[in-house]
């Protein structure tokens, strides 16, 4: 009977949630308008911003109406001031103002602004104490001390968007940590899982956001096909979990079904499944602590038929190797690594350097920078912005 209740409270609750989108336009914010759309009774999306796509933002804020946009990109204001002419929307631009956005009073905000470019906002929404629906895995990565300082200050909630973190988050015992013997992170392997040293070297942008099973940005797509993606996460999941960096692993699973499990010191192992639909996790953040319905396709397993696990090979993709090394470290490391990882996939998106040159960069830079503990956002941009200098130099000067 409570499970019952439980199941039925999301639909039934008499009042709308109102919603903060971080990144409206990206693949995040997509899918989360998507299950929103599908429950207009259930939410009142409050806060929308962008990077600097206006016309998109703009339809979405007639649709949906909310108090304020904003729109990252200075050069974009006008655009989407002149597209707002007339309605009762807020429109504000430039980094303060995403700030302020985020400031913004309401029950849930979704970060999902790619890369360290959604630190400042994300920890401005959990100085209000808010739940946070956290997409964004840099802000931990960049400065995981200083956010969840602030969230013990502030009483805000992370809730991972992440599927792997999500799942996690699912299957994870909190009243019986201690009982943990380890995390399993499942990774795809991306489209070059297959491929060669030797094939990788002459691999294409095309070649590396073509990722096999899930529909991501350009960015996030070169990450999994470089595995640094799942060093990322491990990251993140130190930070979140209570479980010894140690005691993460990271597992080959092409099929990106199981999307990572929790075992016990009793032998037993807990999995998420799930199709692969970034829709699973953020409705599970939407109607948190109950479930809403989604519209995804449902897992046939006798369809699938069989489910494949495999060590990752470091020698192949060193980036899992080079963020653990930066998450033993500890001080600034893996802010520097979150840096020069942006800065070398920019470049190899431009075609400044190969693929297999971003893994390189990134361990040129740990080496290079000297990172000392992050205790503000002060700290961050300095680091943040010593780290991407050298890092571009080593793109400029080819080395």
């Amino acid at each position: 009977m409570a499970v019952k209740q439980a199941a039925s409270a999301f639909e039934n609750s008499p009042d709308r949630r109102r919603v903060a989108l971080l990144g409206a336009t990206g693949s995040i914010g997509t899918s989360s308008i998507d299950l929103i759309r599908r429950n207009p009774d259930a939410f009142d999306v409050a806060v929308l911003t962008a990077h600097r796509s206006a016309a998109s933002l703009a339809d979405l804020a007639r649709e949906l109406d909310p108090d304020v946009v904003v729109v990252a990109d200075e050069a974009a204001h006008g655009e989407l001031a002149a597209a707002l002419q007339g309605t009762s929307v807020e429109v504000a631009a430039g980094a303060a103002a995403l700030v302020d956005a985020a400031r913004e009073p309401v029950d849930l905000t979704v970060a999902g602004i790619v890369g360290a470019a959604g630190l400042e906002a994300t920890l401005a929404a959990v100085e209000q104490g808010n739940t946070v629906a956290l997409a964004n895995k840099e802000c931990l990565v960049c400065a995981g001390d200083l956010v969840l300082a602030t969230c013990a200050r502030t009483g805000a909630t992370l809730l991972p968007l992440d599927s792997e973190h999500n799942a996690i988050f699912q299957v994870f015992e909190a009243e019986n940590a201690a009982d943990v013997e380890k995390l399993v992170l499942t990774a795809s392997g991306g489209p070059f899982r297959t491929w060669t040293r030797e094939e990788m070297a002459a691999a294409t942008p095309q070649q590396a956001v073509a990722h096999p099973n899930w529909d991501m940005g350009r960015k996030i797509s070169v990450d999994s096909a470089t595995m640094m993606n799942k060093g990322l996460e491990l990251i993140e999941a130190a930070h979140l979990f209570p479980v010894e960096a140690a005691n993460i692993e990271i597992l080959v699973h092409p099929q990106s079904v199981v999307h990572s499990m929790v075992a016990y010191r009793d032998g037993s192992v807990l999995a998420q499944l799930g199709p692969p639909d970034m829709r699973v996790p953020i409705a599970h953040a939407l109607a948190w602590p109950a479930r809403m319905e989604t519209p995804v396709e449902r897992l046939d397993l006798a369809e699938i038929g069989s489910l494949d696990f495999e060590k990752p090979d470091e020698a192949r993709f060193p980036a899992t190797r080079l963020a653990r090394q930066a998450l033993d470290a500890g001080k600034g490391a893996t802010a520097v690594l979150n840096a020069a990882n942006e800065v070398a996939v920019e470049a190899f998106l431009s075609g400044r350097c190969g693929f297999l040159d971003i893994a390189a960069l990134v361990e040129a830079a740990l080496a290079r920078v000297e990172s000392d503990t992050i205790a503000s956002l002060e700290d961050f941009r300095a680091l943040d912005t010593e780290a991407r200098a050298v890092t571009e130099s080593l793109v400029k000067s080819g080395s």
